[in-house]
């Protein structure tokens, strides 16, 4: 049977207070849009992704690589169509997971609870190994101090653990400052780049079906796809929303926008700066330096030094959004019962501190463990990163497929496109990325790395536990986690 839907229930007043901290929840009516969007956009790592994925998709299609990104932008404002109208029956910080309870039942929910936590700690742990790569060769060409990955991570990981565990507060203004820095060294330049080529960077001449549709489209959208894996985070920090059922939708309307926007103008002012009969071959011969080359050549070394600078600080506001949002996460798992119940501790703050504490102590564990076992930093970026990319796609696919089974019982909602059309477009799109992703897994695993294929064995394993588990617990209660 259905769960209450609670759309009887009183909404918050925009211009309330924040309530305080109660036993089992977090902080309410404190988030508005754009701190909410503040986390998702960080978790999108927009200088990270510029520099990293941007040269991948350059050298796969050439001069379409802005084409890719908002097709890619397209594709998520399409799931969002269905995943919105299902948020006006839900408010919880549990994700996915809880829309799943509400269309497919709890032994799938539990599912994809397994799906969820092996995404989030593959990502974090992949993230973190690469970030401390990045931070060293930084500190490197400042300082001329040469320090471990290992000692810059611990000691990072620990500032992100302890402002999660410290309340939304002081999350949301660290994000503010660094994606604003974000964003103003991508404009300047893209600004750099009109003034010494003129606004004829921005040309149609590469937007062409052979550019577009060549062998390269699949590992193209797949990279353009990385770059939007955490706009889940909207729905995540909904009990904590001033006025949820206005604040998410409209927060999550802007992150696809600001980052579809922001990716395809900058790419496209990359590519027509470049050439587009040359900028292919470029992205091909030095993906790493592509970007940075292009920035000191048009605005100077002082604009590359500021760029490289900002990929690290860019990559820390993206782990600490995703610290913030998974701790949340947990939060809501520990309170439905699938986890230890202490994870549903919160501070008096409002913040899911043990969660955050022991997410904290769980990456710092894994990342430590391959690291001190001699493994290059950038192969765990790989293995791991490539194996959250897996699980995520999965679990958008389930969660689809469970908005269109929500909606068949609910018959008073008769929109069709956004109750059946959009959902189950979604799903034919996420099986075929899904086939890509796996298409193409040597591709994200990187040279050398093909034996890291079997960590993909724990996709369906989680699958069969979190349904054995879905069954053999009925006292696993996702309703718990609506308010």
């Amino acid at each position: 049977m259905l769960e209450s839907t609670n759309s009887d229930a009183p909404r918050m007043d925009a211009h309330q207070a924040a309530r305080p901290a109660e036993a089992g929840h977090l902080r309410r009516n404190k988030l508005g849009v754009f701190s909410v969007a503040f986390f998702v956009v960080a978790a999108a790592a927009p200088v990270a992704a510029i520099v990293g994925a941007a040269p991948v998709i350059f050298a796969a299609v050439g001069p379409a690589t802005p084409l890719v990104y908002a097709i890619t932008a397209l594709l998520i404002a399409l799931f969002a169509v269905g995943y919105l109208r299902m948020s006006r029956y839900i408010t919880n910080a549990g994700g996915f997971v809880a829309y799943i309870a509400k269309g497919l039942g709890r032994s799938w929910a539990t599912a994809g609870a397994g799906i969820a936590v092996l995404t989030y700690l593959s990502l974090q742990v992949g993230l973190w190994s690469q970030f401390g790569v990045f931070a060293g060769q930084l500190l490197k060409t400042l300082t001329g101090l040469d320090i471990p990955p290992l000692a810059l991570i611990l000691v990072l990981l620990a500032a992100a653990t302890a402002l999660t565990m410290g309340g939304i507060d002081a999350s949301v203004r660290v994000l503010g400052v660094l994606i604003l820095g974000e964003t103003a060294v991508v404009a300047v330049l893209v600004g750099s780049l009109i003034a010494k080529h003129g606004w004829g960077v921005f040309t149609f001449a590469g937007f062409t079906s052979a550019n577009l549709f060549g062998p390269g489209l699949g590992i193209a959208l797949l990279f353009a796809f990385l770059c939007f894996t955490c706009f889940e985070a909207t729905v995540v920090f909904s009990e904590e929303a001033v006025n949820p059922r206005k604040t998410i939708p409209r927060a999550l309307y802007l992150v696809i926008a600001f980052v579809g926007l922001f990716f395809t103008i900058s790419t496209w002012a990359i590519g027509g700066a470049v050439g587009t009969d040359a900028v292919q071959q470029a992205a091909t011969q030095d993906p790493a330096g592509f970007i940075f080359d292009l920035a000191a050549s048009s605005g100077g070394d002082a604009l590359s030094m500021a760029l490289q600078i900002l990929v690290v600080t860019s990559y820390l506001a993206m782990l600490l959004g995703l610290t913030n949002m998974f701790s949340r996460y947990l939060f809501a798992l520990g309170r439905a019962g699938v986890l230890h119940a202490s994870l549903a501790d919160v501070s008096r703050k409002g913040a899911p501190a043990k969660a955050g504490l022991y997410n904290g102590i769980v990456i710092a564990a894994v990342v430590s463990a391959f690291l001190l076992a001699g493994s290059d930093p950038l192969a765990v970026f790989a293995w791991f990163s490539a194996l959250g990319t897996g699980a995520f796609i999965t679990i958008l696919i389930l969660t689809s497929v469970a908005v269109i089974a929500f909606f068949v019982r609910i018959p008073e909602e008769t929109g069709l496109w956004a109750t059946r059309i959009a959902p189950a477009l979604s799903v034919v799109v996420f099986v075929y990325i899904g086939y890509l992703t796996f298409d193409n897994y040597d591709s994200l695993l990187g040279a050398g790395n093909g034996a890291a294929e079997w960590l993909l064995v724990l996709i369906p394993v989680v699958v069969a536990a979190g349904i054995l588990l879905g069954r053999a617990k009925p006292q696993i209660d996702y309703a718990a986690e609506v308010i």
